[in-house]
């Protein structure tokens, strides 16, 4: 069966965070992600995980100041600094969280030389700090049209930066809903990059809301996560309608979850 983990960021807002991971517990759940963990102390976070014997699949590396708009760092030249600071926090939080990787978000940015220079540097840099401890670096491509300017808006983009920079604990992180919202199929990305993919994360289409509640064939989806051997996790990262729980109805009908 494979690995569901809920992204704790998004799912369950009816509760406050910390009381997330008990309900991911009682759900089921033996694994959870979540965006950011920078608000609350690792050992805090850490004893949530203990409590409920939850594993941390992934978090994302710090993408500057949300609030005012900031959607990641790696491809801003004039925020390099940032950047290295906010991986040594990163660092900080994985040696008490135990997370199988971490996630790095390019950011929006204008076209330009030196951003482009930018990412490839600093994903070399997080690639070569994180394989130090055993950790992959995943980068995540999200569609411009919930995220306009973003400098890495399509898989193949992520793909083909992964080959420049020949690095193998770096790994394509496909989201399929910012796949599908790009004109990109996940079905093809699955059958001819499997072994590039170290990390998925699933929404329906359109809405970006739980399986089922949108125009996306599952079935399809499912029966293609298995034939195409990938054997990372599966993340919901999706917006709930309503609680939940019920969300999940589908995910068990089709029996990839208890």
């Amino acid at each position: 069966m494979l690995t569901l983990c809920p992204n704790l960021t998004l799912l369950y807002p009816e509760l406050p965070f910390l009381d997330r991971f008990a309900a991911a517990a009682a759900a089921g759940f033996k694994a959870v992600e979540f965006q950011f963990p920078y608000d609350y102390k690792a050992n805090e976070l850490r004893d949530r995980l203990n409590a409920h014997d939850l594993d941390l699949i992934m978090f994302n590396l710090p993408a500057g100041d949300w609030a005012a708009g900031d959607r990641g760092l790696g491809s801003i030249w004039a925020r390099r600094d940032e950047f290295a600071r906010g991986l040594e926090t990163a660092l900080e939080y994985a040696d008490i969280l135990h997370p199988k990787a971490m996630n790095l978000l390019a950011g929006i940015s204008e076209e330009a030389d030196e951003n482009d220079l930018a990412l490839l540097q600093n994903s070399r840099i997080a690639a070569e700090a994180l394989a130090e401890e055993g950790l992959t670096l995943l980068v995540e491509p999200i569609n411009t049209r919930d995220m306009p300017g973003f400098a890495l808006p399509t898989a193949f983009a992520a793909l083909d930066m992964i080959a420049e920079l020949d690095q193998p604990n770096v790994m394509l992180q496909l989201d399929v809903y910012h796949a599908i919202t790009m004109g990109e199929d996940p079905l093809d990305l699955l059958r001819e990059h499997a072994d590039q993919i170290g990390h998925i994360q699933i929404a329906d289409v359109p809405g970006r809301h739980h399986p089922g509640s949108g125009s996306l064939d599952w079935i399809v989806l499912f029966k293609a996560l298995t034939a195409s051997g990938y054997q990372g996790a599966v993340g919901l990262e999706y917006f709930p309608e309503g609680d939940t729980d019920s969300g999940f109805s589908l995910l068990k009908q089709l029996g990839v979850m208890d």
